[in-house]
């Protein structure tokens, strides 16, 4: 098979335009956390309102997005995600207006950041079913790869731009520029015209159909079964002990930020390879560099010494763009277009449950047990379960599909 260029997808109308959404939506994605979190210390000292703000977006995507997938399958992914960018820029330059024009009080934020969550519930199972829908199924793998690349780059320079916006013109303003992001993203969707497959089901029959779909395919619930609870363990492992034990330790803040850093290169790494490489066996390898990523939450548990830790943290990088990838080509290779957003939405699902699951255990876990003691058996527990998916047949036997050059998994609305 003659090898298709990287840039290929781009000369799709519909994936140029869906790209461009997607990477300005990035931009503002990676600057949002930071522009947020100070301009809700603007509003309360309180040590539980950023919290606060945080689950009232969480809470409500978890409860609704089960439902959001299936309103994206129905009604159309781009016409979803559309409405979904839409309400959730209203909603964030709600917020930088209420917080420039020093008014906003905490209820503001909570009752903003609700929405959002509500709003983001469809918008995330439909923006994972789009791009089967606008590009060839022969070009899978390089729009996916299109947008890690893009996903590697703003995640490097995003955080900081929103960190020099807050010092310079103040939280309000770069979280208007974040609610500009949004807009911009939506209106950029406009052209995108996809159809949805509205049937004779009630909505409640569609989200039955796919509740069925997910528990007969094997693969699918043991890889989000394992996502999971290797979600809970990043989060409460690296993201939540990992700072205390470089604090704690001659790490401090500037070798956190460099075990970051190579985490990152080992994205952007793996993302350039991919760009060349075709990934056949996409789960049996993606699991693989799944185990990977739990590698420096290990290493952390028996070392500070960076020369261990950087190496670690640039494999685990590597590790987890390969997984990404290739669960992304899994998902649309082998799961029926018109169930797509809502097998994205179990997906999804497992991902926000255990953020707050991992936050919430591991700390009074350590406090009982052992900052290291638990950094160490998180991340052998990550490892040692992502391998254990490979036991089935059905997760290491999954392979490549192939399509007639021009097929979509779908089709764009006439």
């Amino acid at each position: 098979m003659a090898r298709i260029s990287a840039t290929a997808p781009l000369r799709e109308p519909h994936f140029r335009w869906f790209f461009a959404s997607r990477s300005i939506n990035m931009v503002g994605n990676f600057m949002a956390p930071v522009a947020l979190a100070f301009a809700v210390l603007e509003v309360s000292d309180a040590p539980i309102a950023i919290g606060a703000v945080l689950a009232a977006r969480t809470i409500p995507m978890i409860v609704f997005m089960l439902i959001g997938g299936v309103l994206a399958d129905r009604m159309g992914r781009a016409r979803i995600l559309f409405a979904s960018n839409l309400i959730s820029g209203l909603s964030q330059a709600a917020v930088a207006v209420l917080v420039i024009a020093g008014v906003a009080e905490l209820w503001h934020l909570i009752v903003l950041s609700a929405l959002n969550g509500i709003v983001s519930a469809a918008g995330l199972p439909a923006q994972q079913g789009i791009i089967p829908l606008v590009v060839p199924r022969t070009m899978l793998q390089e729009a996916n790869v299109l947008m890690s690349l893009t996903r590697a780059v703003v995640a490097v320079a995003g955080p900081g731009t929103a960190g020099l916006l807050v010092l310079s013109v103040g939280a309000g303003w770069a979280l208007a520029l974040d609610a500009a992001t949004w807009i911009i993203a939506a209106l950029l969707l406009l052209p995108v015209k996809l159809s949805g497959s509205v049937g004779k089901a009630s909505v409640i029959g569609d989200l039955r159909l796919g509740w069925d779909y997910f528990r007969t395919t094997s693969w699918l619930w043991l890889c989000v079964g394992a996502a999971t609870m290797l979600n809970a363990l990043y989060e409460g492992g690296l993201l939540t002990l990992g700072p205390q034990r470089a604090e704690g330790s001659s790490l401090g803040a500037g070798g956190w930020g460099l075990i970051l850093t190579f985490q990152g290169i080992g994205v952007l790494a793996a993302t350039l390879v991919l760009m060349k490489v075709r990934l056949e066996r996409p789960l049996f390898y993606g699991m693989i560099g799944m185990a990977l990523f739990g590698l420096p939450i290990a290493a952390l548990g028996f070392s500070t010494d960076l020369g261990v830790l950087l190496p670690a943290a640039t494999l685990s990088g590597a590790g987890i763009q390969v997984f990404s990838l290739g669960w992304q080509l899994s998902m649309q290779e082998n799961v029926p277009g018109e169930l797509l957003s809502r097998a994205s939405s179990y997906d999804q699902l497992g991902t926000y449950i255990a953020i707050p699951v991992g936050q919430l255990a591991m700390g009074p876990l350590a406090a009982a047990y052992g900052i290291e003691n638990m950094l160490a058996i998180a991340g052998i527990a990550y490892v040692v379960i992502s391998l254990a998916t490979l036991l089935s047949p059905a997760v290491r036997g999954l392979n490549r599909v192939s399509f007639p050059s021009a097929e979509r998994n779908g089709a764009p609305a006439h």
